[in-house]
């Protein structure tokens, strides 16, 4: 079977050509062929509409028209799908009334037929026309307000006598504009007062006079402007003023008379909606010489205080509490002018106490990094991690002079203060320095390490302060040391290897009775043998790198108590060397009584004896102590594994190692010398206190 597929597609005809004509599938009346199309389009030009009259349908009929059908469009939507056979009636009276485009619409046809028919067909045939549309009849929205007319290809719009239409052609108003500048009295009053008022005004009345004079507005006679049930105005009254906007007004119930409009000029607007049967207002106006408003500025009171102030009337103007003027001072006077101005005028600021500064403290942070800061505003502080405790949890509030204080009357923000002997890790544990056991990462936290010039230990008491021994960094108070934290193998020495933190020495500060520039090998005498290391900036705190406590007064180790020493000095003696651990080891060690410390070793270079304090003690045990290397390294109670156990509280530092007995033997007890740590609280806190006095005042 032949094939035969035909496509038409006819643009629409400019708006001035005349529409009309037939439309029919192909092959028309002879039988339209399988596979046949048409794609058909036509639009109305301006004020018309576009109908189709269908005359003839005989097509293939099937379910839902899946085989040949007629769709049929109007405006893009379609609005009929046709197939099968109607009469001209039933056509006339079931479709052909759908068959309509609106104003300025399109109509369009599509039709097909699938591969073969089992009969002939001879397919559709229809009329399309075009139509005026009218729009006074069929669109509801042609925006008229009074009167519509209809004309072939349009309409316009009209008013009644009294009415003109707007510039929109469409909305029938009133002349109502007055411009009265210059009047000291008169009257003005809604359109056709004091009958109804007409719909859609708008209304601007102008009144001014010269700029020592205010205007006053009496209300006369009825007030009745429309107000809708929930009470919001529905048409409405407004007089605007340099001064502000009085109004809207409407109901029932005039504004009060007279209304003082506290300024020379004054526009009055009224407007209306396009219904509603409201007879509107009347205003009589005068006028009568500016005064001065009750208040010269915000957030202050002024004196003396008056129910009307007049031209040449002085007062003072006192900010209120929390306010302040840019000057600096409380107070000013100011004086009424002749236009009903004050002057001067100065404006009396909320206080401002600015962003709370924490510079001084680098763990401490605001909760809320972005806190309002004027007067009784409240701002609340916490510390950056875990790692450290607020000192006083408490809120701080901005007061009249512009600082932040505290509920409790404090003036100094708090301080974070780190948290102190208590590492995360701390089994049970034994072993000792010298062939002792390996401290695990984080059991020892406080422990760092520094290997030049001098191999020895300190121990952080701080996030900026470490302790260690004199001798360790005597000859170097110049110099800035480098020391490692967090880390059990010594020879790490990258930072963030094994969680390496590496330090920087700012000040090394040694005790003043500290004999410094002997050589340690040729010391008999270790008397306050300690030293304070302030770091070059805040150590980053965290599991493996912790503050250890300072002991509490009287609190060292008593003789007899078992406390633990920790290091990476020597830790065996093997064919006459000591062998250095490269690995931080501990030991426990227990305090030996008074006489066996007093019975000191000699020195071997000069066969002199050791000097033996009060400032010192001594400890050790069978095989146990330290020895080379673990020089400035902490002895520490509890001993390791106990502390925060059984109420014992956290680790302190109750020693440092100093110097001992001869550690290279073999066999028999061992015995340790340590500086006293609680002899010197006073001396490290004074001084920790003196040096960040000094740094704040040279930051300010």
């Amino acid at each position: 079977m032949l094939a035969v597929s035909l496509f038409l597609f006819l643009l629409p005809f400019p708006a001035t050509s005349i529409l009309s004509g037939w439309v029919e599938s192909p092959g028309y009346p002879r039988g339209y062929p399988p596979d046949a199309s048409l794609n058909w389009s036509r639009c109305a030009p301006a004020g018309h509409a576009l109908s189709l009259m269908l005359t003839h349908l005989d097509m293939e009929d099937s379910e839902d028209c899946e085989n040949d059908a007629l769709q049929i469009f109007a405006d893009g939507k379609q609005i009929e799908t046709l197939c099968g056979k109607m009469s001209y009636e039933e056509l006339d009276s079931t479709v052909n009334p759908l068959l309509r485009s609106s104003a300025e619409g399109c109509l369009s046809l599509s039709f097909h037929s699938d591969y073969s028919n089992t009969q002939r067909h001879t397919g559709f045939r229809g009329f399309y026309t075009l139509q005026d549309f009218d729009e006074c009849e069929d669109d509801p929205d042609n925006g008229c307000t009074q009167f519509c007319h209809n004309y072939i290809g349009g309409y316009r719009c009209s008013c009644e006598l009294g009415y003109h239409l707007d510039t929109d052609k469409h909305k029938c108003t009133v002349s109502c504009n007055q411009d009265r500048s210059g009047s000291l009295r008169g009257v003005i009053s809604s359109p056709s007062w004091p009958g109804p008022y007409a719909e859609h005004a708008n209304c601007l009345y102008t009144l001014s006079v010269e700029n020592h004079l205010q205007l006053l507005l009496h209300f006369a006679g009825e007030f009745d402007v429309e107000q809708g049930p929930d009470g919001q105005c529905v048409d409405t009254l407004t007089v605007e003023t340099s001064s502000g906007t009085l109004g809207p007004f409407c109901g029932n119930v005039p504004p009060p008379s007279p209304l003082r409009t506290e300024s020379h000029h004054a526009r009055i607007l009224f407007t209306s909606d396009g219904q509603g049967s409201n007879n509107g207002f009347k205003i009589r106006y005068n006028t009568t010489l500016k005064t001065c408003p009750g208040i010269v500025t915000s957030n202050s009171t002024m004196t003396p205080q008056q129910n009307e102030y007049h031209h040449g009337d002085t007062v003072t103007v006192t900010c209120d509490t929390g306010s302040v003027l840019n000057t600096g001072s409380k107070e000013y006077e100011s004086t009424c002018q002749r236009t009903g101005g004050w002057s001067p005028v100065h404006h009396c600021e909320p206080v401002d106490c600015g962003e709370p500064d924490t510079s001084s403290d680098e763990a401490l942070q605001l909760v809320d990094p972005y806190p309002n800061t004027r007067f009784l505003d409240e701002v609340q502080f916490k510390c950056e991690s875990i790692y450290y405790n607020l000192e006083k949890d408490e809120k701080y509030i901005c007061d009249a002079n512009g600082t932040w204080i505290s509920v409790t009357g404090q003036m100094t923000f708090p301080k974070c203060i780190a948290v102190c002997g208590t590492p995360g890790v701390a089994p049970p544990s034994a072993g000792r320095v010298i062939g002792g056991q390996v401290a695990k990462m984080g059991e020892i936290p406080w422990q760092i390490l520094t290997k030049e010039p001098n191999r020895g230990g300190a121990s952080l008491i701080s996030d900026r302060w470490a302790v260690t021994a004199a001798h360790v960094v005597d000859g170097n108070e110049e110099s800035s040391l480098t020391f490692y934290g967090g880390l059990i193998n010594g020879t790490k020495e990258k930072e963030g290897e094994e969680g390496t933190e590496v330090m920087y020495t700012k000040k090394i500060i040694i005790h003043p009775k500290y004999v410094k520039g002997i050589d340690r090998d040729k010391r008999t005498n270790f008397d306050h043998d300690i030293a304070l290391l302030r770091m070059s900036s805040r150590v980053k705190l965290g599991p493996n790198v912790l503050p250890i406590c300072l002991p509490e007064a009287n609190g060292g180790l008593k003789v007899n108590q078992q406390g633990s020493v920790s290091g990476w000095g020597a830790t065996e003696y093997k064919q006459r060397i000591l062998k250095k651990s490269q690995l931080l080891r501990h030991a426990p060690v227990g305090r030996y009584p008074q006489n066996k410390c007093e019975d000191t070793p000699t020195l071997p270079t000069n066969n002199e004896k050791m000097v033996f304090t009060k400032n010192m003690f001594c400890a050790g045990a069978d095989g146990k102590d330290s020895c080379s290397g673990d020089s400035g390294g902490p002895l520490f109670y509890p001993m390791l594994g106990l502390g925060n156990k059984d109420k014992r509280g956290p680790y302190r530092l109750v020693g440092i190692v100093s110097w001992g007995s001869p550690c290279d033997t073999e066999t028999g007890s061992k015995k340790g010398y340590y500086t006293k740590v609680e002899n010197y609280l006073d001396w490290i806190k004074e001084t920790i206190m003196k040096e960040e006095q000094e740094e704040e005042q040279e930051n300010k």
